[in-house]
C-alpha cells in the first residue's frame, strides 16, 4: 500500500506560481515576521536620545539582519533542505540523523525553543497592537490593555478546536492589505527624509555596534526583526519553495520601507527621547488612520499567532511519531489535509501565554525572552543545516565551514545580547527547558527499554502456534488475534507476546496477526510488507509510515485485509458454522500489552532516573488503543511488568532441618504457647 501527499515533493516545488498561491503564502507564513515592525524600531530607540548614529545604525542593522538571516540563510539555503516537500526542524533532523546520535540534541533543543516561541508570540504581538490605543487615549491604564489582550488570546485558543478552514481564506487578503499598508506608510515618510537611505550602507550598522555607547547590546532589539524566519522553513510543505521565495520579495520590500519610514520619521526628534507610549509604527500614520491601523494590526497579530499555534501542533505530532513526546490525542477538525488540533498542547500553550502576559505585562518586557528563544532555535537549525550541506549535498568542508562561521557568529552575538537581559526574567526558561527535558527523557527512556527488549526466535514456536490454532480442547479466544510488535523481522518476536499467547492464558485463534510500525524519513509515505509465518495461521505485517502520518491501525489493517481478499490470499469469513453459512466475517480482537516498570530491576541511578521520568511523562499520554485508533470494544489490555535489568541471582540456600542451630521442637513450642494463654 502506498500513498502520497496532496502536494508531492516534486510538484510542490515545480508547479507554476499563481496569485492564489502567493496570497495563501502571505496568510500562512509571513505573519510573525510581518508584524515585527510593531515593536522592533521602538525597542531600538527605547528611551535613548535620537541621534543619526542610533537611527541610521539601527535601521541598517535591521536591513542587514533581514538580508543575512532571512534572505540568505532561510530563503536561499535552508529552504533547499526539504524532506519530500516538507520543512521544519524535525524534517531536517530526519534527513541528517544518520550522521550522528549527537544530532538528537540540536533537534530537541530547537523544537523546545520553538514551542516556547508559541507561548511568547501571541502575547508580544497582540500586546504591541493593542498598546497602540495609548496614542488615542494616553490615560489608558495597563490593566485594561492586559485584560483586552487576555480576552483576545483566550478566544484565539478556544477557536482552535473548530479549525481555521472557514476563516483561513481571509488570512491571505488581510496580510496582503497589511504589507501594502505598512509599505506605503513607510514610503511616504522616506519621501520626507530621503537621506535615511544612506543606512543601506552596512558601515552604519558596524559603527552602531562599535562606536555607539553600549551599541552591541542593541542587537537584542535588532534581532526581533527576523523572529519569524524559522516559520518560513517550518511551513515549507504548505506553500512550496517558489511561492515563498517570490512572495518574500514583496514582504521584504514592505518591511524595509516601513523600517526606513520609521527611521525617517524619528529624525525630526533629533536630540530628544521618545516616551514609552510613543510607538513610531503608529505615529507615521495620519491621525485619522491610527484607529484603522490598530484594527488591522490586531488582525495581523492574530494571524501571526495562529501560524505559531498551528506550527506547534505539527511539531508535537512529529515529536510523537519520532518518540520524543508521549502519545497525545490528535484531532482533525476539518477535512483539510495537514490541519490538526492537539487539545493538550492547545491549552498548555494558552496557559503559558496567560502566564507570560501577566508576568511581563508589556510587549517591551517580553522582547528579551522572545529573542532568546528564537536565537537558540536558529542556532540549532544552523547546526543541523551544516550537517545537511556536508552530508547530503556533499558541499566542500571549507565552504560549509565558512558559511557556518558567518551564521554562528551572528547568532551567538544575538544570543549574548539577549541573554544578559534575561537574568532577572529566568522564569520563562522553566517552561522552555521543561519541554526539552521531557523530549530527552522520552527518547532516552524508550532507548533504554528497547536495549533490553527480550526477543525470541520464531523457529521453535511457530509449530506450537499452529497446534494451538487447531486444538479444539482450548476454547477459541477470537477468530483473528492481533498484536503490535516492535520486531521488524519475521525471525523474532517479543517474549512477552508469546507469553501472552501460550502461557498467561492460552489464546486460541484461527489466525494470528503481528503488526509492526516503523518510520520513514519522508513525511507522508505509506508502505507495507506482508510475510506469511504459517500459511492461513500466522502473518506479519510491517507498516512503514511517514513521520507526519497518524498511525491509525484500524484503517491501515483493514486496507491490508481488503488487498489480501482482492488477491485471493485470504478468506476472512468466520469459521463458526452458523456464521460461515451466512458468509459473515470473523471477529478481530487486539491485545495491547501495557508496560509497567517492574520492581524486579537492578538499575543504575541514571537509568532509574530516566525511566522514572519516562513513565511519569507517560501518565500524561493517551492509551495505546487511543493512539493507534483501535476500537475499544475490540481491545484487551494486559499489564506486563517491564524487567529491564533483573537483580543478580540471589544467594538463597536451602538447608536440611537438622542443620539449623538449636531448633525448637514443634511440641515444645505448642506447650509454651498454651502456658502463655493460661
Amino acid at each position: 500500500m502506498s500513498s502520497s501527499p496532496s502536494l508531492s515533493s516534486t510538484s510542490i516545488h515545480t508547479r507554476n506560481i499563481t496569485a492564489a498561491g502567493l496570497l495563501v503564502t502571505l496568510g500562512i507564513i509571513f505573519g510573525d515576521i510581518g508584524t515585527s515592525p510593531l515593536y522592533v524600531f521602538k525597542s531600538i530607540l527605547g528611551d535613548r536620545p535620537i541621534s543619526e548614529l542610533l537611527v541610521y545604525g539601527g535601521v541598517s542593522a535591521v536591513f542587514w539582519t533581514l538580508t543575512l538571516q532571512t534572505s540568505i540563510k532561510y530563503i536561499l539555503l535552508t529552504l533547499e533542505a526539504d524532506n519530500h516537500g516538507e520543512g521544519g526542524i524535525f524534517s531536517l533532523y530526519s534527513l541528517v540523523r544518520r550522521r550522528g546520535k549527537w544530532l538528537l540534541w540540536p533537534a530537541i533543543i530547537g523544537a523546545g525553543t520553538l514551542l516556547a516561541d508559541g507561548i511568547i508570540t501571541p502575547p508580544i504581538s497582540v500586546s504591541s497592537a493593542i498598546e497602540g490605543l495609548k496614542i488615542i487615549d494616553p490615560g489608558l491604564n495597563e490593566t485594561t490593555i492586559i485584560g483586552i489582550v487576555l480576552v483576545i488570546i483566550t478566544l484565539l485558543f478556544g477557536f482552535q478546536q473548530f479549525g481555521t478552514k472557514v476563516v483561513g481564506a481571509s488570512f491571505g487578503p488581510i496580510m496582503f492589505l497589511w504589507f501594502s499598508t505598512i509599505g506605503t506608510l513607510g514610503f511616504i515618510q522616506i519621501l520626507h527624509h530621503p537621506a535615511v537611505l544612506k543606512a543601506l550602507n552596512p558601515m552604519w550598522a558596524i559603527e552602531l555596534l562599535t562606536v555607539y555607547p553600549k551599541g552591541f547590546w542593541l542587537l537584542g532589539a535588532v534581532f526581533l526583526c527576523t523572529t519569524g524566519a524559522e516559520a518560513l522553513y517550518s511551513d515549507l510543505g504548505h506553500c512550496g519553495r517558489k511561492n515563498i521565495r517570490v512572495s518574500w520579495l514583496f514582504v521584504k520590500t514592505a518591511l524595509v520601507l516601513n523600517y526606513f519610514g520609521q527611521a525617517a520619521w524619528s529624525m525630526q526628534f533629533a536630540g530628544k527621547a521618545l516616551n514609552g507610549d510613543q510607538n513610531p509604527f503608529f505615529l507615521i500614520a495620519p491621525k485619522w488612520g491610527i484607529v484603522p491601523l490598530i484594527i488591522l494590526a490586531t488582525a495581523a497579530t492574530i494571524i501571526a499567532s495562529q501560524a505559531l499555534i498551528s506550527g506547534s501542533y505539527t511539531l508535537i505530532s512529529e515529536a510523537v511519531s519520532l518518540n520524543f513526546w508521549p502519545k497525545v490525542r490528535i484531532l482533525f477538525p476539518t477535512d483539510q489535509r495537514g490541519q490538526i488540533y492537539v487539545p493538550s498542547i492547545n491549552w498548555m500553550l494558552w496557559f503559558g501565554c496567560v502566564c507570560v502576559q501577566l508576568w511581563f505585562q508589556t510587549s517591551s518586557n517580553m522582547e528579551a525572552a522572545y529573542g532568546f528563544s528564537i536565537t537558540v532555535a536558529m542556532l540549532m537549525t544552523s547546526i543541523l543545516l551544516s550537517q545537511y550541506l556536508r552530508g547530503v549535498k556533499h558541499w566542500a568542508l571549507p565552504v560549509v565551514a565558512l558559511i557556518m562561521l558567518v551564521f554562528l557568529t551572528v547568532e551567538f552575538s544575538f544570543l549574548i545580547a539577549n541573554i544578559t537581559k534575561l537574568l532577572n526574567r529566568l522564569g520563562i526558561l522553566v517552561f522552555e527547558w521543561g519541554l526539552i527535558f521531557g523530549m530527552w527523557v522520552g527518547y532516552k527512556g524508550r532507548q533504554i527499554k528497547n536495549r533490553y527488549l527480550d526477543m525470541t526466535d520464531w523457529a521453535e514456536n511457530l509449530p506450537i502456534l499452529q497446534e494451538l490454532s487447531q486444538d479444539t480442547t482450548v476454547s477459541k479466544y477470537a477468530s483473528n488475534l492481533v498484536y503490535l510488535t516492535r520486531s521488524k523481522t519475521s525471525r523474532q518476536i517479543e517474549s512477552r507476546i508469546l507469553y501472552s499467547i501460550l502461557r498467561k492464558k492460552p489464546k486460541r485463534a484461527d489466525r494470528y496477526w503481528f503488526l509492526n510500525i516503523s518510520l520513514l524519513n519522508e513525511p507522508f509515505g505509506m508502505h507495507y510488507t506482508l510475510e506469511t509465518l504459517v500459511p492461513d495461521v500466522a502473518y506479519k505485517i510491517n507498516f512503514r509510515l511517514g513521520f507526519r502520518i497518524q498511525p491509525r491501525i484500524n484503517l491501515l489493517f483493514r486496507r491490508v485485509l481488503e488487498d489480501m481478499g482482492a488477491k485471493g490470499e485470504i478468506d476472512i469469513t468466520s469459521r463458526y458454522a452458523t456464521l460461515q453459512k451466512h458468509k459473515l466475517p470473523g471477529d478481530f480482537r487486539f491485545v495491547v500489552l501495557d508496560k509497567i516498570l517492574s520492581y524486579d530491576n537492578q538499575l543504575s541511578f541514571y537509568e532509574r532516573f530516566v525511566l522514572k521520568g519516562y513513565f511519569f511523562f507517560n501518565h500524561l499520554a493517551i492509551t495505546d488503543q487511543q493512539a493507534f485508533g483501535l476500537d475499544t470494544s475490540d481491545v484487551v489490555v494486559e499489564n506486563v511488568p517491564l524487567t529491564i535489568q533483573p537483580y543478580r541471582e540471589l544467594d538463597l540456600m536451602r538447608v536440611p532441618p537438622e542443620s539449623q542451630s538449636d531448633p525448637v521442637p514443634a511440641a515444645a513450642l505448642a506447650g509454651e504457647l498454651m502456658m502463655h494463654k493460661v
